[in-house]
């Protein structure tokens, strides 16, 4: 890559969370038994006409808003005709040409301690295509639940503003953090809701001169867009360097082998033959609507970040932990408002907390039973004494199991940290005398190896002794003068 610079785009496509589809009242709903959520509209049976869902055009302004875009005052939609067994009517409705609904706007990425702004090329709204499977037989079926699901498109600008797979893995990250918040968007990579085509090129450095552009697709994770870029941008340098020419198309991406396919050749965009769809009357914007739609936009992700890290004098990583998703974000002010130091709130929410929630496979942190002052008198318990931080990792994940009150368990069970000094005294003669090893090196001056004696207190007293405690009668029985 020392010669070489990748030049980035990326096409992002969001199902958007409306009860009903684009043009036609079925429900917008993920999975379900085949062809079972469709109609005459969404299966483009001749004589239906689409009546346009005024939700999603109101999500889609709602979001070339908050990525600071100009928005059209009229918006036309096109027909983007193309032929293909997952497109009933033969044509998509889209829209095309310079009235998207928003245009020419930004997002700022985080990206390694450093801020990329991303330009917005539009924002704009179309219907999505029905699913296609291939099946063990050679035959293929069509599912036709997804076809007219609405369908928001985000397209950067050109020339790109994205170098590296890392860039453009954060700003898909950053652009679904925003698209959650927003509400808009349920941001699932997995089930087919967050789409991403990136479209990459590579040039010499210092060059004017772009080169031939290829688009990935299936990559269903943030993991494939960051490992499916790297692979692409290297086989371009490779095929350049052989003096071989990249051929413009679109490939897939096989995950599990970690390299891209030729699918089919990309088309030109005089190919799809647009034109302005003739049963739908153009969009209309005022300004009051505009301004009523951008009164209600929240706190976004990175001004969250930012203000956490003032506020609340977070490091950078846990803002952007905390602040990536709103859900966890409005619990942890929620907690902090309760009484509770933010530093320790972070920790437990981006530690143990978070560590409870992947195991068990929650990603709404409101779906657990750890509530908000479950986790205020936690952090209590563990500041005033009552119990240990090792203990408090214990009666955490007890109160994730049932929603008991942390008081409660450490009761119930006994927990309550030891500091009564003869019973201390015990275990650590305990301990000195069955790791007479590691004694003898802290009486000889390695004071890193006390650690691990009271590591053994802490096991025999099965985490209720007062390490503060046991570190200090552990140095008092060797002999050693604690720094």
């Amino acid at each position: 890559m020392a010669e070489w610079e990748a030049c980035i785009g990326m096409e992002v496509h969001a199902e958007l969370l409306t009860e009903s589809k684009m043009f036609c009242s079925c429900a917008n709903a993920f999975g379900g038994e085949p062809n079972t959520r469709c109609c005459p509209v969404c299966t483009g049976m001749p004589g239906s006409l689409p009546v346009m869902n005024k939700k999603a055009v109101e999500m889609v302004l709602r979001t070339a808003l908050a990525l600071n875009c100009e928005i059209s005052m009229t918006s036309v939609f096109h027909r983007k005709n193309y032929f293909y067994p997952d497109l009933p009517k033969n044509y998509q409705i889209s829209q095309y040409g310079d009235t998207p609904i928003g245009k020419r706007g930004w997002l700022d990425v985080p990206v390694g301690g450093r801020i990329v702004r991303v330009r917005i090329r539009r924002v704009h709204l179309e219907e999505d295509t029905g699913k296609l499977f291939h099946l063990p037989t050679g035959e293929s079926a069509v599912d036709y639940n997804r076809s007219g699901v609405p369908l928001m498109e985000i397209v950067t600008e050109f020339p790109p503003d994205m170098h590296s797979a890392e860039e453009a893995r954060a700003y898909l990250q950053t652009l679904r953090s925003v698209l959650l918040y927003l509400g808009v968007c349920d941001g699932r990579m997995e089930q087919g809701s967050l789409r991403c085509e990136p479209n990459l090129s590579v040039r010499p450095k210092g060059s004017d001169t772009f080169g031939v552009k290829t688009e990935l697709k299936n990559l269903n994770s943030f993991r494939a867009v960051q490992r499916g870029i790297e692979y692409e941008i290297q086989r371009h340098i490779r095929v350049l360097e052989s003096g071989g020419k990249v051929v413009q198309e679109t490939r897939g991406w096989n995950d599990e082998r970690g390299e891209s396919f030729p699918m089919r050749s990309k088309e030109y965009e005089q190919d799809y033959r647009y034109f302005p769809e003739p049963d739908l009357v153009p969009v209309q914007f005022s300004e009051e609507w505009i301004e009523q739609v951008r009164a209600s936009l929240p706190e976004l992700p990175l001004a969250k970040r930012q203000r956490f890290m003032e506020q609340y004098t977070l490091p950078e990583y846990d803002a952007t932990l905390l602040a990536e998703d709103r859900a966890t974000a409005d619990y942890f002010e929620e907690v902090v408002q309760l009484g509770a130091e933010p530093k320790a709130v972070a920790n437990w929410m981006n530690g143990d907390l978070a560590r409870l929630m992947n195991a068990a496979g929650i990603e709404n942190i409101r779906d657990c039973k750890v509530q908000p002052k479950h986790l205020r008198d936690l952090i209590g318990l563990v500041h005033k004494g009552t119990i240990t931080g090792s203990v408090a990792k214990q009666v955490l994940e007890e109160v994730f199991q049932t929603g008991a009150e942390p008081s409660q368990v450490v009761q119930a069970k006994g927990l309550t940290q030891v500091s009564d000094i003869d019973q201390l005294t015990a275990w650590v003669q305990q301990a000195i005398d069955e790791n007479p090893d590691a004694a003898e090196k802290v009486r000889n001056g390695k004071l890193q190896t006390l650690q691990f004696l009271v590591g053994q207190v802490m096991k025999l007293s099965r985490g209720r002794a007062n390490p503060n405690e046991v570190r200090r009668l552990i140095a008092e029985a060797l002999g050693v003068q604690l720094e």
